[in-house]
């Protein structure tokens, strides 16, 4: 018999170490090594495993005729654009959120609505009993949708199970951390278990054609817990978004084999459970505060779809030696760079000044077009300047102080007109792309300095109607 070989696995990179140590060297998390046997039941000598002759299989060329993979739509509109049109036969997707995000909701309300399309849905919980799952689904109004519910955490029971009768067309497994497989002598949970279990049930899926949804939890991070294998095993790997605070919540696509991913797929969350928004312009851009200083509304795209989001900035005197900058839902060095760019080349002088950026609703914005906005809103907020309510900004900004252009320029202002906005703020050289504008008035800019002589002007003038100069001095002073 061979002698069982132990390990201490990190549970959150899945780095093996011969002895405990308090730090894991691979992802620098502290006292996450857990001691597991990694050997496995079935494991053998190398001089005794039975040795398999390879067999022949056939090459094939780059040309040929190729198909469409078939879909399966999941009766969610905004689900099926994230994965691209729908479930594919014999895919695996992983979903991660952070814990009450609304998975299993989502996940609950999608196979219900397959289960009464005529599909079989099968729904096992590893987490909650099964009269908890009939509790969440009599709040969502879904009772009496035929979908086959089971409370186990076996993953050889799980599978011999499903093989029975009729294959189903979508199986959820919630969650992927609570299975456990007697494979391996490991604690469910662990990296040696996850991994175990994951490769089963998607042999299981990859055999049968059943698509399969794992749900994984989260690290405080944000990053799915357990191996990164998992991910690289699965075909989709979904992140559900969203602030506790706000009832909106994003879909998003971090790897698809089967679609984009750069689509997003927008809920609200309601009493009644999630509910899909077709145009979420509107309802980012539904409690604005008009003619606010320091509010910018920034076109951006998301996949193929415009979206219209608030930016809101908020530039004070500063207490502290050093001052803080704190950004919600843009990146941090993104938002450093447009405020050295303004420092360097505009003459605003921001050091002694708190700068506080969010982007309203919860989204997170990636894309670098949120540059010209957001230096709109800052410059907006210094000046207390309130920029026209009815125009939105996009552009890129380069370290030399210009103003690059973007992409899908006519379809941020066919958005931007559809919504009733009348003037755009845009790069000088996206001019030509303007072809589906919508009678908007476009405003070029070609450096960053042109736009905060603007802003400073308005505020200036703004001032003297007060009977105060509200421009500050050190922008007075660089347009001098």
């Amino acid at each position: 018999m061979a002698k069982n070989t132990l390990s201490f696995v990190c549970q959150n990179c899945g780095t093996a170490y011969n002895r405990w140590q308090g730090k894991c060297d691979s992802c620098g998390e502290w006292n996450t090594l857990v001691e597991e046997d990694v050997s496995g039941a079935t494991t053998m000598p190398a001089s005794i495993r039975p040795r398999r002759k390879g067999r022949t299989f056939t090459l094939e060329s780059l040309s040929g005729e190729s198909h469409d993979a078939p879909r399966l739509p999941s009766g969610l509109a905004e689900l099926d654009r994230v994965t691209g049109g729908g479930f594919v036969r014999g895919s695996v997707l992983l979903v991660g959120g952070d814990p009450g995000i609304g998975k299993s909701t989502l996940l609950t309300q999608a196979s219900s609505l397959m289960a009464r399309a005529g599909h079989r849905s099968v729904y096992i919980s590893g987490e909650e009993a099964v009269a908890q799952v009939r509790l969440r689904a009599a709040r969502l109004g879904l009772a009496g949708a035929p979908v086959q519910l089971a409370a186990e955490t076996s993953v050889e029971d799980i599978i011999a199970t499903l093989s029975e009768g009729a294959t189903p067309r979508l199986v959820v497994i919630d969650s992927i951390q609570t299975m456990w497989t007697d494979t391996v002598e490991s604690a469910p949970g662990t990296v040696t278990q996850v991994r175990a279990s994951a490769q089963a049930l998607i042999r299981f899926a990859k055999k049968s054609g059943a698509a399969l949804i794992l749900v994984g939890h989260v690290t405080k991070d944000g990053q799915i817990a357990g191996p990164r294998v998992v991910e690289h095993m699965v075909d989709a790997v979904l992140s559900f978004e969203g602030e506790g605070s706000q009832q909106f919540r994003i879909l998003r696509a971090v790897k698809n084999r089967f679609g984009p991913t750069d689509e997003i797929g927008v809920f609200e969350m309601t009493g009644l459970g999630l509910r899909e928004v077709s145009n979420p312009s509107e309802l980012f851009l539904s409690e604005r505060d008009l003619g606010s200083p320091g509010t910018a509304v920034f076109a951006g795209i998301e996949g193929t779809r415009p979206v219209l989001v608030e930016l809101q900035a908020l530039v004070a005197p500063t207490s502290l030696g050093t001052p803080r900058r704190t950004v919600v839902g843009w990146d941090q060095s993104r938002l450093s760079m447009v405020l050295a760019v303004l420092e360097a080349h505009c003459g605003v002088k921001l050091g002694g000044h708190d700068v506080y950026l969010n982007v309203a609703g919860g989204l997170r914005i990636q894309e670098p077009a949120a540059d010209l906005a957001a230096a709109a809103a800052l410059v907006s907020s210094l000046a207390n300047a309130p920029l026209p309510p009815d125009a939105v900004h996009f552009g890129e900004i380069s370290l030399s102080g210009a103003v690059r252009p973007v992409a899908q320029t006519a379809a941020r202002l066919k958005e931007a007109a559809k919504l009733g906005f009348s003037r755009a703020v845009l790069p000088e050289t996206a001019r030509g792309e303007a072809t589906a504008d919508g009678g908007l008035s476009l405003t070029t800019v070609g450096s960053l300095t042109s736009l905060v002589a603007d802003i400073a002007a308005r505020g200036a003038g703004r001032g003297a109607a007060a009977g105060k100069n509200a421009t500050p001095a050190k922008i007075r002073r660089s347009e001098a």
